[in-house]
């Protein structure tokens, strides 16, 4: 199971929200790109930047960050947040990112899926799968779809996502547990890989995603900011059972 960790930019800042709420910021870090090295090279697979500004306002304002990142780690970033157009996902991978996050398009635009995929290919798009009480959730988090979560991971599938990213909105940034259930059966009915996100707080939840059968990876934020989780005793456990 590739673990991610999440860099939330806000303001140049490194931030963690609590259920995707603006007021609730916390800031860990005033240096993204020392936070960057920090996780890699405690052992993280990949970095998952969330464009904080991008999402609340639709204009990505994080780019700068990105291409300074990428620049100097050797793991595979993913970045969201404001990526609502092919240019602006054009711009994102041109600056470094390795896949773009798409969430409030993929529902408003569907066309948009299949415009990304042929011009960037499926591997290079994951579609984000916010969800409250099995509803997927745009716009900040605040608008319901009407969709549940494996209605909308078909159709992303079928629109050309290579990847999902599942979040439980209401657990996000709350350290109660992710949302195993779901997760399950997401995996089970969608045969692409699937990130599990929200909630996570403590290692006993990774090991409970981690015997989830095809689960491709999670992201990790406020468990590893606050000492929760320690992704350098994870990969030294990872060696002790492999070897």
């Amino acid at each position: 199971m590739k673990l991610f960790a999440a860099i939330d930019i806000l303001g140049g800042k490194v931030v963690r929200l609590r259920q995707g709420k603006r007021e609730s910021a916390t800031i860990y870090s005033e240096d993204p790109l020392a936070t960057a090295l920090r996780w890699e090279e405690e052992g993280a697979d990949g970095l998952h930047i969330v464009d904080l500004e991008g999402a609340f306002s639709g204009v990505s304002s994080v780019l700068s960050w990105v291409e300074a990142i990428a620049g100097k780690v050797r793991i595979p970033i993913q970045l969201g947040g404001g990526l609502r157009t092919t240019a602006a996902v054009a711009e994102a991978l041109r600056c470094g990112a390795s896949r773009a996050v798409i969430g409030t398009r993929a529902w408003e635009q569907p066309e948009l899926l299949p415009e990304l995929a042929a011009r960037f290919g499926s591997e290079c798009i994951v579609v984000a799968l916010d969800a409250r009480n099995g509803e997927v959730q745009i716009g900040g988090w605040e608008q319901g779809t009407g969709k549940n979560v494996i209605e909308a991971a078909w159709e992303a599938r079928q629109n050309g996502a290579g990847f999902l990213l599942y979040t439980d909105v209401s657990a996000d940034g709350m350290l109660s547990g992710p949302d195993l259930v779901r997760t399950r059966r997401l995996v089970e009915a969608v045969r692409i890989p699937v990130f599990a996100s929200g909630g996570i707080g403590k290692p006993a939840d990774l090991e409970a995603l981690r015997r989830i059968p095809g689960l491709y990876g999670a992201v990790l934020g406020r468990a590893i900011y606050e000492k929760k989780i320690s992704l350098r005793d994870w990969r030294r456990r990872e060696g002790r059972e492999r070897s």
